[in-house]
């Protein structure tokens, strides 16, 4: 049974992040307006979304204040962790600020090139791995989903987690491409790795989940569809970075492939499609990733969201009984 203080302390993690991301969300859409940070829509992707254009992006500044915000106020006895877990959040939110900035100020759907993405994320993750592995006194034993036997990856830690980094955050980064799909999703993400952090006591990690989560939910208030902002690159990139940092900071890099089912499925269906149409000529899918794939087989937008949220929340049941054999 957990104390009453922890407990308190759990909530108002989530509850303060949600208040702050709730709070800030319109003066957040204010000055991006006046900026004119307006959205350029791929002319590829599907028909409804031409709509969208001009919609303020880089929304996704409003969760990352009031997550770092939240992480600081309430984890001052922890201040490496939470150090630690803020490098990979603003690290990506940085790659993903200056690829929604290029997009703007070329007035075009394409930001940085993909080899310049790659080539920073890596340096970053590399960066990152190292920084883990020390704060986690070099143990480089992985949890295996659904067993109490853990992989020694010895030397192979840094190159294993630098790659979990870099698919986490370019798989959320694919997720986002709908009216509050990727925030709903990563909420329930993270809300199942703090019962995952709760059930084995690392606090610090469960309080930045919730308070991950919180903010995310609170962002819905100008995200939901129909969404007065997206996030941007700025928003997803951070997310990915969330997500990479929470699950690596328990060792549990295999586990994030079940409670984040949903980015797997969005980055295999752009993998298979530009496979298939470049070595075949045909294409698996209507349009990748696959929400688009759902768009066009008939399912609205709001179907698509929750489609994907019943399934995360599925999986992440499935993923929290995974650890019960720690």
């Amino acid at each position: 049974m957990l104390p009453t203080s922890q407990i308190i302390e759990y909530i108002l993690s989530f509850l303060f992040a949600f208040a702050i991301a709730f709070v800030i969300s319109p003066k957040i859409l204010d000055m991006l307006k006046k900026l004119k940070l307006g959205q350029e829509i791929r002319q590829d992707g599907p028909q409804s979304h031409l709509s969208k254009a001009g919609t303020p992006t880089m929304g996704g500044i409003v969760f990352i204040i009031a997550i770092v915000i939240s992480s600081l106020v309430l984890n001052r006895n922890n201040i490496f962790d939470v150090l630690v877990f803020l490098a990979y959040l603003l690290l990506f939110a940085i790659i993903g600020f200056t690829d929604d900035y290029v997009k703007i100020v070329n007035k075009r759907n394409l930001g940085l090139t993909e080899k310049q993405k790659l080539l920073v994320q890596l340096v970053f993750a590399i960066i990152l791995s190292y920084i883990s592995l020390v704060k986690s006194s070099y143990n480089t034993d992985l949890v295996v989903p659904f067993t109490s036997f853990k992989l020694h990856t010895g030397f192979l830690y840094i190159p294993l987690t630098s790659l979990v980094i870099i698919a986490t955050t370019n798989s959320v980064n694919l997720t986002d491409g709908l009216d509050g799909l990727a925030s709903s999703v990563t909420s329930i993400v993270m809300l199942a790795f703090a019962i995952i952090a709760i059930n084995l006591n690392y606090i610090t990690t469960a309080m930045i989940s919730l308070s991950v989560a919180g903010a995310c939910l609170g962002f819905l208030r100008i995200n939901a569809h129909p969404a007065k902002s997206f996030m941007g690159d700025t928003g997803s990139m951070a997310l990915g970075g969330a997500v990479s940092a929470i699950s690596i900071a328990m060792n549990m890099h295999l586990i994030i492939i079940i409670i984040g089912i949903i980015y797997v499925i969005e980055s295999l269906s752009v993998i298979i499609q530009v496979y298939s149409f470049k070595h075949y000529g045909k294409r698996v899918f209507k349009m990748s990733p696959f929400h688009h794939h759902m768009e066009l087989s008939g399912y609205k937008e709001v179907q698509v969201v929750k489609i994907f949220c019943i399934i995360t929340c599925i999986a992440s049941i499935i993923g929290i009984i995974s650890t019960a054999f720690i």
